[in-house]
């Protein structure tokens, strides 16, 4: 199955429980369970000691609000991009949230997590 197949809704209950709990390991400073539905190519591809120091270091990444505003979804390929207005609790202003999912082995993961 690919996931640009499924509707929104579906897409919904697999990409903001993800969300959720990036952003809540995210501001627990837990990368281990932060990176649990990272994909194994994604998980090559990181420079785990420098994204641990940026983890451990971002005042953005370790106070995102878990109130944010859903904006949408970008299908392509095997990738649906799912997009987040992001807030702080410590800076002003908004972010935008990027999320690329797909399936891996038939599960859902996660191919790239960003906030810009």
């Amino acid at each position: 199955m690919n996931i640009i197949d499924k509707t929104d809704e579906e897409l919904q209950d697999i990409a903001l429980p993800m969300w959720d709990d990036l952003i809540t390991y995210s501001n627990k400073g837990n990368y281990g369970k932060f990176i649990r539905n990272f994909s194994y190519n994604l998980l090559l591809g990181l420079n785990e000691v420098e994204l641990g120091k940026q983890f451990s270091n971002s005042d953005l990444a370790r106070n995102l609000s878990p109130d944010y505003d859903f904006l949408g979804f970008i299908r392509r390929g095997e990738h649906v991009t799912c997009l987040f207005r992001m807030r702080s609790t410590k800076k002003e202003g908004e972010w935008l949230g990027r999320m690329v999912i797909g399936y891996e082995k038939g599960e859902a993961k996660i191919f790239a997590a960003s906030i810009f």
